[in-house]
């Protein structure tokens, strides 16, 4: 059974090249070419292909945007030059199917799209690697700082690493915003930091955030 493919890169060589290397398997069908990722959202929602490659940064909307668009059956590849790790654990926390990267051999990247097609995960090695370190550093982090607060005070850490303020705090977590500053004052103490600012820079030196 064919693979229904579509790709999306706002680089006319890459797609070009992408398109070629694809047409050669037997059991690949290129649906749509996009060169942007409004473009490719509305083919996917258009052509509801088995697979989508799309490019991580493009004009308009990102590749996440169009991994976030993406409804079960279909998969998504994200192609990249480069990727953060926050882009990472993005991609991942959003059900990726695949991240590979543009310098890895063509044959690398038809086995990518077969094993996502069948429903595996596929991650560039290298992407892998430095994800699964990522992780174990996260978890080192969250075990070093269970040692000194309690579930409730990271809770209120994480948030103020992600720039909440002590009324968003409260809010999310159905606490009065004099529990949060009672929270904070604890933890500021604990921590031996002073400022949202330390307690912040702390939150994403422990991978909190």
């Amino acid at each position: 059974m064919s693979i229904r493919i579509l790709l999306a890169d706002d680089h006319p060589i890459v797609l070009d090249g992408l398109h070629q290397l694809l047409t050669m398997e037997t059991d690949f069908t290129v649906v749509a070419r996009c060169t942007s990722g409004d473009e490719a959202i509305a083919a996917m929602h258009r052509h509801k292909p088995d697979v989508v490659i799309a490019d991580l940064d493009m004009p308009g909307r990102s590749g996440l945007d169009v991994l976030r668009e993406a409804k079960a059956p279909v998969r998504v590849v994200l192609l990249t030059a480069r990727i953060t790790q926050e882009e990472t654990m993005d991609a991942i926390r959003l059900g990726v199917g695949g991240i590979a990267m543009k310098e890895s051999a063509p044959r690398s990247i038809v086995d990518c799209i077969r094993r996502v097609a069948r429903g595996e995960q596929w991650l560039d090695p290298a992407v892998s690697k430095r994800t699964l370190n990522a992780m174990l550093q996260q978890q080192a982090g969250m075990d070093r700082v269970r040692a000194i607060l309690t579930a409730r005070e990271i809770e209120v850490v994480r948030m103020v690493g992600r720039g909440l303020r002590n009324r968003e705090i409260a809010d999310t977590l159905c606490i009065t915003e004099g529990t949060v500053k009672a929270h904070l004052r604890t933890i500021f103490e604990k921590l031996g930091v002073e400022s949202r600012l330390k307690l912040s820079v702390y939150a994403r030196e422990q991978m909190l955030v």
